[in-house]
């Protein structure tokens, strides 16, 4: 896509069509600003503090003045370490606006991998929240070119350590005429080209890569997401995910910006399913784990009703069931069955949206790993059309997404609008257009060897891709299971087909690669588990205790067993350990965002996994 084609797109949506076609953040956020100043921006969760359009542009610009004045300037990198709350998208903006580049750390990190990042982006500066601010003050005995660490809580501590830089006191200090000048100088200079933010990946296979995305990147991806989801004036989004992860800023902070969206901060990301009603948003966006224990958690609900309310909800369910599968075959939907439907969404399922709070979505998105077309089933069953999309944070978040009215289940959908997409000759799946990344950063060879000189970046994705141009992906390619046979399989594909087929497996990584047969470790669901205990008589065994009952072990096999009628034969699932205790978010099985470290998990439990092939 041209950048004036990406434009025109930006132009038709929102805020943005107030002015000129901004081909920057900061131009795309003075339109905001000047269209929506007295509209709410920014609100924290139970709106204890609010912030309006105008009120953010004055504190970011008032903190942009402080940071001018502790040497922060164009192309200078600062680290942002805190949760999910208004100073996250106050700092970014206040840092952009002098043309610097912001980026995120995941609160999970350890002291080594913050001084991994902040010395491979060379920041000067790092703001932080309390809670995190001793590893970062660890770090910073190693970091000598981190010459300021600022505390945007203070009134936390006790006493803030020597040094530290309180961010009340940096924006006091940046708000006279001088220094303001300053800030508008720095941004009139900002390009298309400059680079808006750094998106250190996972770090799954080594030390993580710094992808740059650039503010012509940004709005190319904004520009993609509204020519296939048309947003309503005043929507609402829950920023919830870690800000390091490109889903985070483009869903709940550049696509805000643009549009004139209301954030909604939700500090604890396991609170953010009681925060959606709280919220009512128009757009939600979470990972395949959010969907599985929100579909686990209704169903049993709706167990534990009477039989006269269940028997006939579950009735409506499988009529809606049968609609959906009607709908995906092609096939026409007998005009009994639609009655059924519609009386059974009048009846039952609207309750059900409105309790989740997500009765008045225009769309609702999976991502960032394979979910099972069964949770996807269930849930455009209810009336929530759950669809899949993919990108990278090579593409700014941006790919492929299924199209409102349009989803086909089991696929990420068609390319979006300005990405092209083709296959290599492996399967591959090929992506080119505006959002792709500039590079990575201080790694002219690893950017040669993911983008070629034609412009395809090589994601590391196997796909097919369907007549109708919608992309199925298969796994990454690194992680295909290869048998001692040469067969080749999807690990991804026999890990959510697993996990559909019992609400007691939460997590589970399928080993084979170079055996004979495949087989699986598998940890509890920290949540159903002690449920199904509870109502096993077993309420007073542990999540490590659970791992070794009979008959929850049972159960298990029998799911194993359930999943394997689904698989081929070469697929299946011959023996299986249940570990004990869970598997945490950025932990050593875990990236923050819930993708298996498939390395570490084999190492960790190499004796495990060997006493499945003994």
């Amino acid at each position: 896509m041209s950048e004036q084609a990406a434009a025109d797109v930006v132009g038709d949506g929102g805020a943005s069509a107030a002015g000129a076609h901004p081909r920057t953040l900061i131009e795309a956020f003075e339109q905001t600003c000047g269209a929506r100043a007295d509209h709410v921006a920014i609100a924290s969760r139970g709106d204890e503090q609010t912030l309006t359009w105008a009120q953010w542009r004055q504190r970011s610009r008032e903190i942009a003045g402080g940071l001018h004045r502790l040497g922060l300037r164009r192309g200078d990198a600062i680290a942002l370490l805190m949760a999910n709350r208004p100073e996250f998208h106050v700092c970014d903006l206040a840092a952009v606006m002098l043309g610097a580049t912001p980026f995120s750390i995941y609160q999970t990190s350890s002291q080594t991998q913050i001084e991994f990042v902040i010395a491979h982006a060379g920041a000067r500066v790092a703001v932080v929240e309390a809670r995190y601010l001793p590893a970062m003050l660890a770090a910073q005995t190693a970091l000598p070119e981190l010459k300021h660490v600022i505390l945007i809580d203070p009134e936390s501590l006790d006493e803030a350590p020597t040094g530290v830089l309180d961010l009340e006191a940096v924006r006091a200090s940046g708000g006279g005429d001088d220094l303001q000048h300053e800030v508008d100088a720095a941004a009139a200079q900002i390009e298309p080209d400059d680079v808006l933010t750094l998106i250190y990946t996972s770090g799954t296979t080594g030390d993580p890569k710094g992808v740059q995305l650039t503010h012509r990147n940004a709005m190319a991806a904004v520009a993609s997401v509204e020519s296939v989801i048309s947003f309503p004036e005043d929507s609402k989004v829950i920023s919830w995910l870690p800000a390091a992860h490109v889903a985070e800023r483009t869903a709940h902070h550049y696509i805000p910006i643009v549009y004139g969206m209301q954030v909604t901060t939700c500090p604890d990301p396991q609170q953010v399913l009681a925060c959606l009603p709280e919220v009512r948003p128009q757009w939600f966006f979470a990972v395949p784990r959010i969907w599985e224990k929100l579909k686990a958690g209704l169903e049993a609900m709706l167990a534990g009703l009477p039989d006269e309310q269940r028997e006939p909800t579950e009735q409506a369910f499988a009529a809606a069931l049968a609609r959906v599968r009607l709908e995906q075959a092609g096939e026409p939907v007998p005009d009994e069955l639609a009655a059924r439907v519609a009386e059974a969404d009048e009846r039952v399922f609207a309750n059900l949206r409105a309790m989740l709070g997500l009765d008045q979505a225009v769309s609702v998105n999976v991502g960032a790993a394979p979910t099972p077309v069964e949770v996807l089933e269930f849930f455009h069953a209810i009336g929530i059309p759950l669809a899949e999309l993919w990108g990278m944070s090579e593409t700014c978040g941006a790919g492929c997404v299924n199209p409102v009215g349009a989803v086909k289940l089991g696929t990420v959908g068609p390319p979006v609008e300005g990405v092209e997409i083709k296959l290599a000759e492996d399967g591959e799946l090929l992506v080119r257009g505006a959002v792709v990344m500039s590079g990575y950063r201080a790694a002219p060879e690893r950017t040669a060897e993911a983008i070629d000189a034609e412009g395809w970046l090589h994601t590391g994705d196997v796909a097919e891709v369907d007549e109708d141009g919608y992309v199925r992906i298969v796994d990454r390619k690194k992680e295909l299971i290869i048998n001692a046979a040469g067969k080749n399989m999807s690990p991804a594909n026999i890990e959510a087909t697993l996990k559909s087929a019992s609400p007691l497996i939460g997590q589970v990584c399928a080993i084979g690669d170079g055996r004979r047969y495949n087989t699986a470790l598998i940890v509890l669901d920290a949540d159903f588990a002690p449920a199904w205990a509870a109502r096993s008589g077993l309420q007073d065994r542990t999540l490590e205790q659970l791992a070794d009952e009979p008959a929850l072990l049972a159960e298990i096999e029998k799911g194993v067993a359930a999943a394997n009628e689904k698989l081929s034969r070469v697929e299946q699932i011959k023996r299986f350990t249940v570990l004990p205790g869970d598997w945490l978010p950025g932990g050593e099985e875990l990236t923050p965002t819930m993708k298996l470290k498939r390395r570490p998990i084999a190492e960790k439990y190499a004796q495990a996994i060997e006493g499945m092939y003994g």
